[in-house]
């Protein structure tokens, strides 16, 4: 299947603010903005946190919907909210994240596979509003492992689902 989709912003950071902080203070390291960023098999984004953090990492990269980011804005009456935030690094517009869920696809001439929901934690209720978490349960993300090098760009993109993993 193909499909018409779009990456709307692209964002590594080279810190942790809120992995592995529980009960701390969350960081201070920004995420950049990027227009395109070199994915390796099997490791990750070049330049981003979890780029080789462990063998067969589940969450290598992460996706978030941009009508997620719309939603979140009307729901919590923050126009500017920027999806930075949100700490995901590909922000995509026009795709069904739950349906590549256990699923290899390739997104921009890049495969990945679906590993599992980017579940929001506490600390959305500190960044974004009180009842965050909760309101963002079901729709945090995506978490995918990196199977093939590539580059991904900002911009209209085609998505191909492969078969099911299982």
């Amino acid at each position: 299947m193909n499909a018409p989709a779009a990456i709307c912003r692209i964002y590594i950071s080279s810190g942790h603010n809120f992995f592995g902080r529980h009960s701390q203070p969350a960081g201070e390291h920004p995420a950049a903005e990027v227009t395109d960023v070199k994915c390796r098999a099997g490791f990750g984004l070049e330049g981003d946190r979890f780029y080789g953090y462990r063998p067969d990492y589940k969450g290598q990269v992460t996706f978030f919907k941009w009508e997620t980011l719309l939603a979140a804005r009307e729901k919590f009456w923050l126009p500017a909210l920027a999806p930075s935030v949100f700490r995901r690094n590909v922000v995509v517009e026009g795709i069904d994240l739950d349906q590549l869920l256990a699923r290899r696809f390739t997104l921009g001439g890049v495969e990945f596979e679906g590993t599992g929901e980017a579940r929001p934690c506490h600390w959305m209720n500190s960044v974004v509003a009180p009842g965050a978490e909760d309101w963002l349960m079901g729709q945090g993300g995506l978490r995918a492992k990196v199977l093939t090098d590539g580059k991904l760009s900002v911009g209209r993109v085609a998505l191909w689902l492969a078969q099911e993993v299982g």
